[in-house]
């Protein structure tokens, strides 16, 4: 079996409420699908375009796959290994590009070996996982209603996003939030690097003692001397997730003492099996992991990171699915939680199917006619 084809395909998919967060109002996603062909079967990979975490818009992406495209076809799919080196070789950078492709392959091999994903990535862990909550409309009453409604719903993991107003208002809509959700859960807030150290520094003593478990990026991704200063300032956990690029920064961050745990995308490590070396290396360091998809992705990339999740030593911070958020999808059968949690997927590939009728609607092909 060999690559006969590899097509890039622009999506936007709208959300179902927006997303507010520093510097970004998501209403709907800009992804980046992939579709493979090989031996009478077809593979599907995505990654959302990312210009503050990746750098990457669908523009780029598009050109990213084009120039990359060349140095796979004829390749026996199921070497994803040499397809990683074969990418790195003519293309420096570009993750997210990188990683429609490599999640695509793992969907074909596993179609055609009759495996599902998580068999290629490692042994598995776990058949349940446990999904985050996001809380971040913008809207004080608004969040804090929602909180409870997903305390109904399961959910046992929250994220608030903050960084959006002042850090003294911030830190009293998140205090409102804990208290509604009571002291059972693990809550977390996320800046998204929308802080500047001394704010991240006011917020997490405001939230001193109001069940605030974990703080992520609070401030720029490479301020690792401010991610330092504010772990030193708290007992409320630091974590990580738009300065986590690869290993390497995995290690800086814990050995400056920057954070205790990370939130891995796929779309900043490349594909599933940079996701699984840092999920294991953070384990390795003793940090908590966040398993995560960009904001808006579709059931794809989801489903990508549900059998990522499946292999990983530890998602003690939970699984962040953003499929759930949007309004539409390219899966005639989307996936969904019962109870604030998700199963794996046992289908051979990444288990679900995708419609071409429903990606169809929702392209954009003037983006590949603008890279072109």
């Amino acid at each position: 079996m060999k690559i006969k084809s590899i097509e890039p395909i622009p999506v936007r998919l709208p959300m179902r409420k927006p997303v507010i967060m520093a510097g970004e109002q998501v209403r709907a996603a800009d992804n980046m699908l992939v579709r493979i062909e090989a031996g009478g079967m077809t593979g599907w990979g995505e990654a959302a375009s990312a210009p503050v975490m990746t750098g990457e818009t669908l523009a780029s992406m598009a050109e990213a796959i084009r120039i990359m495209t060349p140095a796979l076809l004829g390749r026996d799919p199921s070497d994803i290994d040499g397809a990683c080196d074969a990418m790195d070789s003519v293309l420096y950078g570009n993750s997210g590009a990188k990683a429609a492709i490599e999640i695509a392959l793992h969907d074909l091999v596993g179609k055609a070996t009759g495996k599902p994903v998580y068999a290629l990535l490692g042994d598995k862990k776990r058949a349940r996982m446990p999904l985050l909550g996001m809380i971040g409309s913008g809207d004080p009453a608004g969040d804090v209603e929602d909180a409870r409604k997903k305390k109904v719903e399961g959910f046992t993991i929250f994220k608030i996003k903050v960084g959006v107003d002042t850090a003294a208002r911030d830190a009293q809509r998140s205090r409102d939030i804990c208290a509604a959700l009571g002291g059972d859960m693990l809550i977390s807030a996320d800046a998204n690097q929308g802080f500047q150290r001394a704010q991240a520094i006011e917020y997490v003593r405001a939230m001193d003692g109001a069940g605030l478990d974990f703080f992520e990026q609070p401030v720029a991704a490479d301020d690792l001397e401010g991610m330092a200063a504010v772990a030193a300032a708290t007992s409320i956990a630091i974590g990580t997730d738009e300065g986590i690029h690869s290993l390497d920064d995995i290690h800086r961050h814990h050995e400056k003492k920057a954070a205790r745990g990370a939130s891995l995308k796929s779309i900043k490590l490349g594909g599933l099996r940079g996701v699984v070396a840092a999920g294991t290396l953070c384990d390795e360091l003793s940090m908590s992991v966040n398993l995560a998809c960009k904001t808006g992705e579709s059931s794809i990339a989801s489903a990508a990171a549900l059998h990522a999740g499946a292999v990983l030593p530890n998602i003690a911070w939970g699984l962040t699915l953003s499929s759930l958020a949007l309004a539409t999808d390219v899966t005639p059968q989307p996936l969904t939680s019962r109870n604030g949690h998700i199963e794996s997927l046992e289908r051979p590939g990444l288990g679900v199917d995708v419609s071409d009728d429903l990606v169809g609607r929702h392209r954009l092909d003037g983006v590949l006619r603008n890279a072109s």
